[in-house]
């Protein structure tokens, strides 16, 4: 176990490598003018050279990632160098960090009490009105950009629920959409997920053995299937719930968030490396640390799974 986990820990970090130095790459494709905004027709060659070189955007790209890993290893995410002139990047990132955790957090209880009671609902009633109404719920969210119906949440949800349309931290009642927003898919993916599993748990020749001994229907759902079915549910949970709870950059810039996500969208339209690097290097190491601590769970979970290299290796 010990050894399985510090190889996966080692897999981790190395994709994370890969995933911030191919952004950081690519940053430095995207054209010049972006880095001088309006001021760029007005300044001279001599002068927008001076100013790229100040930034130390001249230098070969590999001195430049080479200062970002430095800085990384000492604590040290750089300094904004458009969105807010010499200001600490960890310092313009603080501020925005709460709103993302508690968006998150909130969508995600949500996402999981709702999603999963749906899937046993469907389970319960398979192949009558509720299972095919919720299965139809599922094929939308799933098969219809997301773009689309977030419009209509927020447009017809506001006269709705009477909310206000745009975050308020001053108006706790603004919370609403965005939260419902954020949860509306991950409801959707835990339900369809735990009514697969637990319809697959159904067909065993357990359960079969279970309702000939004359054990209730209600006994075998919560003693044997449900229980069952939270097994492989546990592997995508943290993934999950990690993934919420650094916001959604979509949901973030359509309620106007000021969180960590709709950031994102600002920096890279201006261009700020240093706050383009340090978001992405916190999403990626959110999404692969899930993944991570998905496959340890699943083994906490069940201890029939013995994460060895013939056994548990994927």
């Amino acid at each position: 176990m010990l050894k399985y986990s510090l190889k996966r820990l080692a897999q981790s970090l190395v994709t994370l490598l890969i995933v911030v130095t191919a952004v950081f790459l690519l940053m430095r494709l995207l054209p010049i003018e972006g880095y001088f905004g309006d001021a760029f027709d007005k300044l001279t060659e001599s002068q927008k050279e001076a100013i790229l070189n100040k930034m130390g955007l001249l230098d070969p790209w590999y001195e430049q990632i080479g200062r970002f890993y430095k800085g990384l290893l000492q604590g040290d995410l750089g300094t904004s160098t458009i969105y807010r002139k010499d200001v600490p990047v960890l310092e313009v990132i603080a501020p925005r960090v709460p709103y993302s955790v508690r968006f998150g957090v909130v969508a995600t209880l949500m996402s999981i009490i709702m999603g999963l009671a749906m899937g046993m609902h469907m389970t319960r009633y398979k192949g009558r009105f509720w299972d095919k109404t919720w299965t139809a719920y599922i094929v939308f969210v799933s098969s219809v950009p997301s773009a689309v119906y977030l419009l209509f949440v927020q447009l017809y949800g506001t006269s709705l629920f009477k909310v206000p349309l745009l975050f308020d931290k001053y108006r706790p009642s603004s919370w609403i959409l965005p939260v419902i927003s954020m949860a509306i898919v991950g409801i959707a993916g835990y339900a369809m997920w735990m009514r697969r599993y637990m319809v697959d748990e159904l067909n065993k020749d357990y359960i079969k053995l279970a309702r000939a001994k004359g054990l209730s229907d209600s006994a075998i759902m919560i003693k044997h299937v449900m229980r069952n079915a939270y097994v492989p549910m546990a592997q995508y949970l943290p993934a999950a719930i990690l993934a919420t709870v650094s916001g959604s950059i979509y949901i973030e810039s359509l309620y106007s968030i000021p969180g960590m996500g709709g950031l994102l969208v600002d920096v890279i339209q201006r261009q700020d490396n240093p706050l383009v690097q340090a978001l992405c290097l916190i999403f990626s190491s959110v999404g692969i640390l899930g993944l991570y601590l998905g496959d340890l769970l699943m083994a906490a979970f069940d201890p029939r799974i013995k994460l060895t290299k013939t056994e548990g290796a994927r």
